[in-house]
């Protein structure tokens, strides 16, 4: 039976748009008043991040229900999102007005037809004027950090920190989410590439925001804060790496430092170097440990890992979920015919 192609008119699916905003008053009513247009049938839903500007007065303006997270951190907010909500697809969009909405069908229907469980809209600036959307700082840390990712964790995602996402049921309700600030994209990306999720990611125009509004990302604390989960993700997923790297450091270090006492101990037969000789064993020992740590957390990170897919595998995927949709609706409409 061919799956049934998404249409905006089709009420079949549930479909909710997650808007997480941080005082983004100014650009809330043409986000909300765009997707309402592409999306009529979905519904919209705000998380106020403890936003001091009316945020959440400009969405009850537009009959958009408001739901608070008073803990400051877009991570935070996703963690709520992914726990309150319950959907058959989530159109997930930072509400600040630089992401196109018109993409949002291409992305729903290419979710659908490819049986995925994430579309990402992978940022493009269309004109020179609105290349400002990316700033310089941004665009080299957005650079940095893709080639960190694909070199540690695979070559699939060309924009990980993107906010503008499409998933599924599936997704949402086994992803753990254990961050708490703008890293969490970075978690959503390395998650999925751990478990080999089916994601894509389609070109979507990315605009300026518009005039009053302003970024809220701080380009060298939350570039660190991404450096330092990257890091904590590959302790986390690859232990044996991670600590084989530390212990292949220590190795090679003890081995510079061990060069000269060798050669000294050949030509005399004497180590004049107490300390140095005391430090290389130190350094081989926590070497060798490192190793061990590597090998016995790598066991874990399996464990950990096939639990996470359990999870995965615990919901139905999108193309099944239509289809016992379809039947469901079909034994209703049968059932309700007369005899």
């Amino acid at each position: 039976m061919p799956i049934p192609f998404f249409k905006t008119e089709d009420n079949l699916l549930n479909i909710v748009i997650l808007l997480p905003c941080h005082n983004e008053a100014i650009a809330l009513p043409k986000v909300i008043s765009s997707f309402k247009t592409v999306l009529p049938n979905a519904k919209i839903i705000v998380f106020d991040n403890a936003s001091t500007d009316n945020t959440a007065a400009v969405a009850q303006q537009h009959n958009i229900p408001v739901i608070y997270v008073p803990q400051k951190g877009k991570g935070h907010v996703i963690r709520r999102m992914l726990a309150d909500i319950d959907a058959d697809i989530y159109v997930l969009v930072d509400a600040d007005a630089t992401y196109d909405a018109y993409s949002a069908p291409l992305m729903i229907n290419t979710l659908i037809e490819k049986n995925l469980d994430m579309v990402i809209g992978k940022r493009t600036t269309i004109s020179a004027q609105e290349n400002s959307a990316y700033r310089r700082g941004h665009k080299f840390g957005n650079k940095l950090f893709n080639f960190l990712v694909k070199k540690i964790f695979g070559d699939v995602f060309d924009d990980i920190f993107s906010g503008y996402r499409v998933f599924t049921r599936r997704f949402a309700k086994s992803f753990p989410a254990l961050t708490h600030g703008f890293d969490i994209e970075t978690e959503i990306s390395i998650h999925c590439l751990n478990l080999h999720i089916p994601t894509l990611e389609i070109e979507t125009p990315y605009r300026d925001r518009p005039d009053g509004s302003f970024s809220k990302l701080n380009s060298y604390r939350d570039g660190f804060k991404i450096l330092y989960r990257i890091v904590s993700m590959l302790k986390d997923y690859k232990p044996l790496a991670f600590f084989g790297s530390i212990s292949a450091m220590l190795t090679g270090m003890a081995f510079v430092l061990g060069i000269p006492l060798i050669a000294t101990f050949i030509k005399t037969g004497n180590v004049p170097r107490i300390p140095t000789a005391i430090i290389i064993g130190a350094l081989l020992v926590v070497a060798f440990s490192s190793t061990i740590c590597g090998v016995i957390l790598n066991s874990v990170a399996k464990q950990r890992r096939e639990a996470k897919l359990m999870a995965y595998l615990n919901h139905a995927s999108i193309q099944t979920t239509i289809l016992e949709k379809h039947r469901s609706l079909t034994a209703t409409e049968r059932s309700t015919q007369p005899a």
